[in-house]
């Protein structure tokens, strides 16, 4: 297991390189860059003529190496991340790319991490109890609510929740801080704040998750269940439950167990569009406005961010896999 792991750690080194060197090409495609809007923000709003502007432009140009051609600027954007860990800078921001990500990284994974230990948790066990107990009427109810979590978008759903609870129930939501709270030092009564505002992102944003989870749990663990082997065993007098359980439930969970690494970088972003409706101090709206500005080195480092957990979690997922099924082995 250790040499699995050390050789798929090293050939994800150049699969890492190849990914940030097309997501680059991809961000440097659009006609432009962000000195272009910023020249025009200076002509529109600073009064400035376009000759003054334009000269401005490009001496910022100059200053952050965009007047290099692509290979060059690519080349240094690498050479400075691996020697000096230093991703860029963010010209939307005005500030570093590392300064930029790490100011939201404890947010997102927080969310993150609780929204996918609910999806894997409660989907796993709502999809266990709904295939044992077939066709009853909390089977229905729990099915009915999958296919709403798989056919309702994160971002509609987080518009009707704060429209429920903001006009309807006239309870302050958005956000993770009261406005109180937002520049105040960390204390139990900040904590306290922030978790009462952590629930509504973590069920909206999980319930996709939990809802796929809880079908593909419930499909196959029936499946297993209608085996030759879960029926022999029932026949040789094994109690229902150490069927289930210990047999039926460990075959029928691999799937999602191997899906867990994959879903891991669509949490990190923290459903960008969902972020943006509930003002969440996440990556996600972070990651939406390099986009949108032309952002390149932070746009950059979000994608190689992405690959790099992306990586991470399918290996953690084998890893998982070979533990839930001991037939599994990696040499």
């Amino acid at each position: 297991m250790i040499s699995y792991v050390i050789r798929r750690s090293l050939l994800a080194i150049p699969m890492l390189l190849l990914v940030s060197l097309i997501a680059f090409f991809i961000l440097t495609l659009p006609p432009g860059d962000y000195m272009t809007s910023y020249q025009n923000q200076l002509t529109s709003q600073a009064g400035l003529t376009t000759a003054e502007a334009e000269e401005m432009a490009d001496e910022m140009r100059q200053k952050y190496g965009l007047d290099q051609p692509f290979l060059i600027q690519y080349y240094n954007w690498i050479k400075n991340i691996v020697t000096n860990g230093d991703f860029g800078y963010s010209f939307f921001y005005s500030k570093s790319v590392s300064a930029v990500i790490w100011s939201r990284m404890g947010y997102t994974l927080l969310i993150a991490g609780l929204c996918h230990f609910i999806s894997v948790f409660v989907g796993v066990i709502i999809g266990i109890f709904s295939a044992t107990h077939k066709y009853s009427f909390a089977d229905y109810i729990f099915t009915v609510l999958a296919f709403l979590g798989v056919s309702i978008p994160a971002f509609f759903l987080a518009i009707f929740m704060m429209y429920i609870f903001s006009f309807e129930l006239g309870m302050g939501v958005g956000g993770l801080f009261s406005d109180e709270y937002i520049m105040a030092p960390w204390s139990l009564a900040k904590v306290w704040d922030l978790i009462k505002h952590l629930w509504l992102p973590v069920i909206i944003v999980g319930f996709a998750g939990t809802a796929r989870n809880m079908r593909v749990m419930r499909s196959n663990l029936l499946d297993v269940l209608g085996l030759q082997y879960i029926q022999t065993a029932k026949a040789k007098g094994l109690k229902n439950k150490t069927v289930v359980y210990k047999h039926a439930v460990k075959n029928a969970i691999k799937p999602i167990v191997m899906s867990m690494g994959s879903a891991l970088p669509f949490l990190i972003t923290g459903e960008m569009i969902t972020s943006i409706v509930l003002d969440l101090p996440t990556t996600g709206p972070a990651f939406y406005n390099a986009l949108v500005n032309q952002d390149m080195y932070l746009a950059g480092s979000f994608l190689m961010m992405i690959a790099v957990i992306l990586v991470i979690g399918n290996l953690l997922a084998d890893i998982a896999l070979a533990w839930v099924d001991p037939r599994v082995r990696y040499n």
